[in-house]
């Protein structure tokens, strides 16, 4: 003996309505925007000071942070191991993940780290806990021009539009930058100190410099660099360099990490070979020819430029010649940070000068177990002493797959100097 027709249809509908509800509630458990903050329960480590050379491997781009943490970044997530010395990439310390945005870029200054999302939101977090500190909304990101590679450098190392500038006052301000605005953050406690509105799709924010602007490129018309107090957002200066015109490319020079304090640019209009060199300070930049050659590098104030196996540092301001240190063979600058300058020669020793004096700190093979010195330099990040690369596959495919463009699958080489 069944239901009557209609107590059957009657129940087959309350049935159907409630799959519907609980389907309805799984989609918006798993798909809901959500964040997942898991903080540390360890001590935070002391800061590191390992002997020169090679320190591990990893899989990803380490950020460097207060000499304590690696801070890495995934598709969806940021976090922290620890120590910074470790040979291997270890658990994470801490861990931070939102859903359904995406991890566009990554700084720190001091035991603050700020993360930026594909939502313009932005995430501040303690380093030494992981716990949040602040959020705020910022501008959309830029669409991405390059392929995110897997190790997540272009993340961490030089984040597209997220720049960090030290005032006279010792404030820092987070400049964050999307395609149709600009916006100032104080990093101690995320207020907002200004916003402003850019000229959509030609005018772009590239850097920062040591005496607290941002360095924008203006290509609306005759292509012009701004200079942008990042305290206040107001422009102060607009300078057009001699070669510019359309297509002209901006390259900040001697920054302190990524493109941030910067103390120098190299200007290149589309026809030229190399490009010019220019010193940052109050006003129009001032021109430094020893930063002309395509590979010159600005350490402080000492430009360094490596021929026929001889490294010279040179003032950037006379063009003077302080040191010189030879038996290189044929090698190239690398990186450069604090008080050092970092060589790489043809089979792959890394070697670190003292950028004042020339004198030489370290100097020993850059590989690691069995990995060999058969590979190519990718991207780089130098800071407190350390130096990270991205190792690529020869000859070098920037079409490739990752797993055909990188060495291997820990292809990042870590190293203390």
């Amino acid at each position: 003996m069944g239901f009557p027709r209609g107590r059957r249809r009657f129940v087959t509908a309350v049935a159907a309505l409630l799959a519907v509800a609980v389907v309805a509630v799984v989609v918006h458990r798993v798909l809901a925007p959500a964040e997942v903050s898991t903080v540390a329960r360890g001590d935070y480590p002391a800061a590191a000071r390992p002997a020169p050379g090679v320190i591990g491997r990893l899989p990803f781009a380490p950020l460097i942070v207060d000499e304590r943490l690696r801070v890495y970044a995934a598709h969806r997530q940021v976090y922290a191991d620890r120590p910074v010395d470790g040979r291997h990439r270890t658990s994470p310390y801490w861990s931070y993940r939102r859903w359904p945005a995406e991890l566009t870029g990554v700084v720190a200054s001091g035991r603050t780290v700020v993360s930026r999302w594909s939502d313009g939101r932005l995430v501040a977090l303690d380093a030494s806990t992981g716990r949040v500190r602040w959020r705020a909304d910022g501008p959309v990101p830029a669409a991405a021009e390059t392929v995110a590679r897997r190790t997540g450098a272009a993340t961490v190392w030089e984040p597209r539009g997220l720049y960090l500038a030290d005032l006279p006052d010792g404030r820092v301000v987070l400049v964050v930058s999307g395609d149709t605005q600009a916006r100032g953050v104080e990093v101690s406690g995320g207020r907002e100190l200004w916003r402003v509105d850019l000229p959509s799709r030609c005018r772009s924010d590239v850097g920062t410099t040591r005496s607290g602007q941002v360095i924008g490129v203006n290509s609306c018309g005759p292509a012009t660099v701004e200079f942008r107090d990042a305290a206040t957002g107001a422009v102060s200066t607009r300078w057009q360099p001699p070669d510019g015109g359309r297509g002209l490319v901006v390259t900040p020079l001697g920054c302190r990490t990524g493109r941030s304090d910067c103390s120098g640019l190299r200007t290149a209009g589309p026809a030229d070979a190399g490009g010019r060199g220019w010193l940052l300070g109050v006003g129009e930049p001032a021109a430094a020819p020893v930063l002309d050659p395509v590979g010159a590098m600005l350490a402080g104030e000492q430009a360094v430029t490596v021929a026929d196996g001889v490294a010279v540092g040179r003032s950037a301001r006379s063009g003077a010649e302080l040191w010189r240190y030879d038996g290189l063979g044929p090698a190239r600058v690398l990186a450069v940070q604090s008080g050092r300058v970092h060589l790489l020669t043809e089979t792959n020793e890394l070697v670190t000068l003292d950028s004042v004096n020339g004198v030489l700190l370290s100097r020993f093979p850059f590989t690691v177990g069995a990995d060999g010195t058969g590979w190519a330099p990718g991207a780089v990040s130098a800071e407190d002493g350390f130096v990270a690369v991205e190792r690529l596959r020869k000859p070098v495919d920037p079409e490739g797959d990752d797993q055909r463009y990188y060495l291997t699958a820990e292809t990042v080489i870590l190293a203390a100097t």
